[in-house]
């Protein structure tokens, strides 16, 4: 009985431990909920309540979507982020399958020219990308936005790992059929790949959905803002310390990627579990 005993507590006090973790992690989502409900004056108030007395939820989204571009901001954030991921997919699965299945003198090497890469920081390669954006002259545009992600060191690591995992008799049957190293990558390797690329998919989106840096850095036009900088000018030049319409402008910014997360969340385990990174 006291193994079990023991089983039952540390059972119960984990649970416990990642609830406390789960509270911690969302207070400031519920609290921008909480604020977003809120009338201005019970914002400023000395008493802290989560429930709104005055329930003032859809006056905040009325006043957000009034006073700033949150559609135009959204659709920048789609085509962008659908943008950048849809192109790195095509440049990582070749990659990815070169350096798991093909042999070639150098493919360790370049393996890890790949790995190296991961740990450049966006930051260290914006200055020279600017000023070659500039030279170009597609700063301001959905391209200056675009193209400095479009090769993903991340994305070849993860597909690389995951594509280590097929077995070879498959790859072997497809070249006796006939099918070419491309077709095996779009027509073999792709189909088995969909948990993997859900993952980096999420991995993609989310970052590149919330850069807040690189737009900043590129763009001008109030048209071409992406969700993080729309909000960020929203805040400099309508709402300033209305932050009940802040806060609803900030939900409509953050729930596409709740709900892409929660209808990719198996996949994404399943991606994860599957590649090997823990």
């Amino acid at each position: 009985m006291m193994p079990h005993r023991r089983t039952v507590a540390w059972s119960a006090a984990r649970h416990v431990l990642l609830l406390c973790g789960a509270a911690f992690i969302l207070l400031p989502f519920l609290w921008m909920i909480s604020t977003a409900s809120k009338p201005q004056t019970e914002i400023f108030t000395t008493n802290i309540h989560f429930i709104p007395h005055s329930f003032a939820l859809w006056d905040n989204f009325a006043v957000a979507f009034g006073k700033a571009n949150l559609w135009r901001f959204l659709i920048n954030g789609v085509v962008v982020t659908v943008s950048i991921f849809t192109l790195q997919v095509l440049i990582a699965l070749p990659a990815a399958y070169a350096l798991a299945k093909l042999r070639f003198a150098g493919r360790e090497v370049l393996f890890a020219l790949v790995l190296f890469c991961i740990l450049i920081p966006p930051q260290a390669t914006a200055i020279p990308v600017f000023l070659l954006f500039h030279k170009l002259g597609i700063l301001d545009s959905y391209a200056a936005l675009i193209v400095p992600f479009t090769i993903s060191a991340f994305g070849i690591f993860l597909m690389r790992q995951f594509f280590k995992t097929v077995p070879d008799d498959l790859i072997e049957a497809a070249r006796m059929d006939g099918i070419s190293e491309f077709g095996i990558v779009w027509r073999v390797m792709l189909p088995t790949a969909i948990p993997a690329l859900t993952a980096f998919g999420i991995f993609s989106v989310v970052a590149h959905w919330n850069d807040y840096f690189w737009p900043l850095i590129v763009l001008n036009s109030e048209h071409l803002r992406t969700p993080p900088l729309g909000v960020a000018s929203f805040r400099n030049e309508e709402a300033g310390t209305n932050y009940g319409p802040l806060m609803a402008a900030a939900i409509v910014i953050i729930a596409p990627l709740v709900v892409a997360f929660l209808l990719a969340q198996r996949r994404f385990i399943e991606g994860i579990t599957l590649t090997g990174i823990k």
